[in-house]
């Protein structure tokens, strides 16, 4: 818990020290449902995110495998109705490097806190997800269907995490091998936030 805590801590501090990431091109013109619905599959940084909160869902297990995902996506819309109305948010580039970080981090360490801080931590997290999303929208000539079409999307790359833990630990044979790989794609997200705070 001790040695999570400090790698939480780094994290945050590199993120606080680097230059502001550009990982989105802001003001889409003309999107619509389609738009919405494939923008998580093109921005790297979300499809790690979204993925990540998916399978640490299912990593920890009993009800945090639907309640976990579900707060992402109500908090994620939070977030875009903040964007969505010129709400400021500070530093949101930077809050979504280090989402990739902390969750990362959680899987990588199988980190297991209560629930509703586990529901507190992805609810933060996400509102800099939907902010940075909820910001396009003004121009886009469908705001409505390219945010029903994103959250799908997410909803979507969340069953893919969750499915793709549960399944890997199905076999009892393979459990050790898949916990280690499981583990393993968290560091490898973990790292990616780090890179993408510098990017």
């Amino acid at each position: 818990m001790g040695r999570f805590i400090k790698i939480i801590g780094a994290a945050v501090a590199v993120v606080l020290a680097s230059g502001a990431a550009e990982a989105h091109t802001f003001g889409l013109h003309g999107a619509g449902f389609e738009h919405g619905f494939g923008h998580p599959f093109g921005g790297l940084d979300h499809l790690l995110a979204m993925v990540t909160v998916g399978l640490w869902a299912a990593q920890r297990g009993g009800r945090a495998v639907w309640l976990v995902p579900a707060t992402f996506m109500a908090a994620m819309v939070f977030g875009g109705l903040l964007g969505l109305e010129g709400i400021a948010l500070p530093m949101v580039e930077l809050g979504i490097a280090a989402s990739l970080m902390v969750l990362g981090s959680v899987v990588a360490f199988s980190f297991q806190p209560p629930l509703w801080v586990g529901m507190s931590m992805v609810a933060a997290f996400a509102i800099f997800h939907g902010h940075a999303h909820g910001a396009e929208m003004p121009e886009a000539a469908s705001p409505v269907l390219y945010a029903v079409g994103f959250l799908l999307a997410t909803g979507l790359l969340h069953s893919i995490g969750v499915s793709a833990c549960l399944l890997a630990r199905r076999k009892e044979v393979f459990a050790t091998f898949a916990d280690r790989a499981i583990r393993s794609a968290g560091a490898v997200v973990a790292a990616s936030g780090v890179l993408f705070a510098f990017l």
